[in-house]
């Protein structure tokens, strides 16, 4: 097999990925539950990482970079450390609700951004007409 352009993924490793993100998506759902926080919290911020797509709206560079800031799990982890170290159980779960967010657009095959255009990811080309061109 032919490795895809500027490394992104193909092939079995993609797969891979993809259903990571699916089973980690599913085990913040769950341990979110755990948490006790309201339902209405997680609705209102299941899609908040997606504003970093606001960032296009400038130019390609700048929003891949806010994107793939919003996308990266260090920061759902960095909160998730803080919320712990300082007992703030509805930062956990905001971590939780972030985490699930990013694993979920993996398992969709939406990946970090590269600064050419939105749908070049790390997972590979969003959207069939590029795919085929």
């Amino acid at each position: 097999m032919v490795a895809a352009a500027r490394g992104q993924v193909s092939g079995t490793p993609r797969v891979l990925l993809r259903l990571e993100g699916l089973v980690l998506g599913v085990l913040c759902i769950w341990l979110f539950a755990g948490t006790g926080a309201s339902w209405w919290l997680f609705a209102a911020l299941i899609l908040a990482p997606d504003l970093g797509m606001l960032g296009y709206l400038a130019n390609p560079r700048l929003g891949a970079t806010i994107y793939n800031a919003a996308h990266s799990l260090i920061g759902p982890a960095v909160l998730a450390i803080a919320s712990l170290s300082l007992a703030l159980p509805t930062a956990l779960a905001i971590a939780l609700i972030w985490a699930g967010h990013i694993e979920f657009d993996r398992a969709l095959g939406y990946g970090l951004k590269y600064p050419s255009l939105f749908a070049d990811t790390h997972l590979g080309v969003l959207g069939p007409s590029r795919k085929a061109g």
